[in-house]
């Protein structure tokens, strides 16, 4: 039986929603932005996570009316994946914080996080995201190294298929 994947995001730029387009593609899930999300978009089998930082280390707009439905949503024992983009030269003390938040809550729900991406390379200097030399999901940075994106999506579709048991 196949499993239901959801990628619902939060984009303000475009950059954001590209990059959950290819991962729902790369997965053969459904990508649906924050902004239009609705409870039963919580329920999926995988569900994958991905918003943008903005400012000093703020949420992507479009994340604010999908929170409490994923604060309300049952994550226990279930995996999660997370991805963020951010820009990791301009703002390095709070790369990919947003993604940060949004594994808080996840955690916070019961459920498990997976994809787990290596931060040695990126040139930041503190993230929230970033646990045991991992960031707690896939880290993009189309700011500065936009021609790094879709192999990094790639590598880590395989990765969650491998994790998630796809």
């Amino acid at each position: 039986m196949s499993q239901s994947i959801k990628v619902i995001y939060g984009s303000t730029t475009g950059n954001t929603q590209r990059a959950a387009e290819a991962i729902a593609a790369g997965l053969g899930g459904t990508a649906v932005s924050a902004a239009d999300a609705v409870p039963d978009d919580f329920k999926a089998d995988l569900l994958i996570l991905g918003s943008s930082t903005w400012g000093c280390g703020e949420l992507q707009d479009d994340w604010q009316s999908a929170l409490p439905m994923l604060e309300a949503a049952d994550l226990s024992g279930r995996k999660v994946a997370l991805f963020g983009l951010g820009d990791a030269v301009g703002f390095a003390d709070t790369y990919l914080n947003a993604m940060g938040e949004i594994g808080d809550i996840v955690k916070a729900a019961g459920g498990i996080l997976i994809g787990a991406w290596e931060s040695a390379g990126y040139p930041h200097s503190a993230s929230t995201a970033e646990e045991n030399g991992h960031f707690i999901g896939l880290a993009l940075d189309d700011d500065n190294e936009p021609g790094e994106t879709a192999g990094r999506i790639g590598r880590w579709c395989a990765q969650l298929k491998t994790e998630a048991g796809l």
